[in-house]
């Protein structure tokens, strides 16, 4: 059923299965890029049926975020044929997906004041907007009209509106944010005026290409939208006759944006009761979103009558192949580091399990000279420096003298972080398939032309007798009562290590030197569940505070903004602390030509920089 077309009215698509909108970060002084046409092609070409774009703003005043493409600018045109012609070329069906994001947007960038139906500043950008009149109204449902002649002028089949996530149009109609007394307020008809304006301007301008609404099922938020008016909604824009498909969401891209892109904690497929419910309502496509991790969970959505088409976004960021027959190569774990961590720095898209996410538009260098390559270490950095050195045609051994996947098959033990093992398979696979040589244990002579060291990191042991969470995750130690945790990595080692913890029945506190426990989390949105999680725990978070001794039974803190030294008696000290390279082969081989270090054997990091690295090393032999 995945791989069935659907003809619906004007949507006809050779599969189920979508490539839903989401940001980028690619676009260049607000035009589409090189990079945009290479990274749709890509899916696609790997099976897609539909692809959706990134939003494209319809009016010069909202500009949300430094690279958004100025859909209402002429100049896109050049870079929307560029997209529409690169995704026709593999038979897909190309949408353009509109927003004017009002109150959630910026001044930073226009240095305007934000717009909104009602004063009513936005949780995360705290900008109060100016409530928009009769005239505001009509100039974007105008912007919208224009934007969409643009897109049918660049070559695509229609367009999508974003009316969910981080949109003008959704705070007018949401209760939460539109507080009006006049024909566009208070009654879900008056709230959904200005959509109702826009579908019927935007409708005007397509002719008979395609228009998709995204609506927002259940905001996540006090007094926002729930399930029945999304539904009531739906019924609405089916009444139009204006509408040929309906895509879905949850949350609000501000206030509950951890619904949107859930991490690994989520389970898969969590949002599909939005459009089974929609779907019960209206004849109209539904497409369903919610960490569809692989093409079983879409294909199961399907069958069970959710829905009628499957949004995958981050799926196929991961494996441009997910659509294929043959499935995918690998598996999005939401980790969330390089997609949403990155273009919440303003930074654009990557993946890190897929290091070509991104620069898809950038063709690789020819591989040299086939070479013997001896890779030991088999991490992250050293299977994926083996596994690509291998496709690209060397002859690759790989010796490993511990377990497979280093850090990261330990990390996949820890409490909601066991999808990090998928990485491992992942590349075990994709080295099995490159032709690399596995052998286990340390190597016995190091006759190769190249040889690289991916021999990882080990635990720094700052204080004697205290633990590192290596330990706690191996087995090699089981503390018991009450335990302090040291968060000097700010991420996951020491939280999902404390969770642990507390779930054995110890009492847990964590301690960190910055202002908050976990801080990166906010950029993977693990924060607001592991808050939640730890409350429920009862673990004691404790932050501006610096551990400078452990002895048996006490450590000694130091408060910084007093210079306060505290103590706490304690059972067992487990640090999540700076590790240290594992370099020990590499001063005597560091004269050597052609040999290597990636990986946190060069430099101790996390998961999306040892298999950079790897990636890297391997292109350039």
């Amino acid at each position: 059923m995945l791989h069935e077309p659907l003809h619906a009215g004007r949507l006809r698509v050779p599969n189920r299965i979508v490539f839903t909108a989401h940001l980028t970060g690619y676009a260049s002084n607000g035009l589409p890029t090189a990079q945009h046409a290479a990274y749709y092609a890509a899916r696609a070409a790997g099976g897609a049926g539909l692809v959706i774009t990134e939003e494209h703003s319809v009016h010069p005043h909202d500009r949300p975020y430094e690279k958004l493409i100025r859909g209402h600018d002429p100049a896109v045109l050049p870079g929307y044929r560029a997209i529409t012609d690169a995704v026709h070329a593999h038979g897909a069906v190309v949408l353009a997906q509109l927003n004017h994001n009002g109150p959630q947007s910026s001044g930073l960038y226009s240095r305007e004041p934000v717009r909104g139906p009602s004063p009513v500043p936005d949780p995360m950008f705290r900008e109060v907007p100016v409530a928009m009149t009769e005239e505001d109204l009509d100039e974007v449902v105008a912007g919208y009209a224009r934007t969409a002649r643009h897109c049918v002028e660049g070559g695509f089949d229609g367009v999508e509106l974003q009316c969910s996530h981080a949109s003008l149009v959704r705070c007018f109609l949401s209760p939460a944010t539109n507080h009006r007394d006049d024909a566009y307020g208070g009654a879900l008809e008056n709230r959904a005026r200005l959509l109702l304006r826009i579908v019927a301007a935007v409708r005007r301008e397509l002719g008979d290409r395609v228009l998709g609404v995204r609506l927002g099922g259940e905001e996540g938020i006090e007094g926002g939208i729930g399930l029945d008016e999304g539904v009531a909604l739906a019924r609405l824009l089916e009444a139009t006759g204006e509408v040929d498909h309906l895509n879905t969401s949850i949350g609000v891209a501000t206030a509950s944006l951890h619904l949107i892109e859930a991490s690994m904690h989520t389970p898969a497929n969590y949002a599909t009761f939005i459009p089974s419910a929609v779907r019960a309502a209206v004849r109209l496509p539904v497409i369903a979103v919610g960490r569809f991790t692989g093409p079983a969970l879409a294909e199961q959505a399907l069958v069970e009558g959710h829905c009628d088409l499957v949004g995958v976004a981050r799926g196929q960021i991961a494996s441009p192949n997910f659509a294929a027959p043959g499935g995918p190569t690998r598996v999005c774990v939401g980790c969330n580091q390089e997609c949403v961590g990155r273009v919440g720095m303003n930074r654009p898209l990557g993946c890190a399990v897929n290091p070509r996410a991104g620069h898809e538009s950038v063709p690789l260098p020819a591989p040299g000279v086939p070479r013997r390559v001896l890779v030991i270490g088999g991490g992250p950095a050293g299977r994926r420096a083996a596994a690509t050195a291998a496709a690209r045609g060397h002859r690759v051994t790989l010796h490993e003298r511990d377990r497979l996947g280093g850090q990261l098959a330990l990390a996949a033990l820890a409490p909601g972080r066991g999808e990090l093992a998928h990485v491992v398979r992942d590349l075990v696979a994709e080295g099995e398939r490159s032709g690399v040589e596995f052998r286990r244990g340390e190597p016995e002579d190091l006759d190769a032309d190249v040889v690289v060291l991916a021999t990882g990191a080990r635990p720094a042991r700052r204080w004697p007798g205290a633990l590192d969470v290596r330990d706690v995750l191996d087995g090699s130690a089981a503390p018991t009562g009450t335990v302090l945790v040291v968060d000097e990595l700010g991420f996951h080692q020491a939280t999902s290590v404390a969770e642990l913890l507390a779930a054995r029945g110890c009492t847990v506190e964590i301690v960190a030197p910055g202002m908050v426990v976990g801080q990166d989390l906010g950029l993977t949105l693990d924060r607001e569940g592991f808050r939640r999680r730890a409350h429920a725990a009862g673990i004691r978070l404790t932050t501006d505070r610096l551990v400078t001794t452990v002895a048996p039974g006490r450590a000694t803190l130091v408060h910084h903004p007093t210079g306060r030294t505290e103590t706490r008696e304690v059972d067992a000290v487990v640090c999540a602390i700076p590790a240290e390279p594992d370099d020990a082969l590499w001063p005597t081989l560091r004269e050597r030509p052609g040999v290597h270090r990636i990986g946190d054997c060069l430099a101790p990091r996390r998961m999306d920089a040892a298999v950079r690295d790897g990636e890297r090393l391997a292109v350039s032999l």
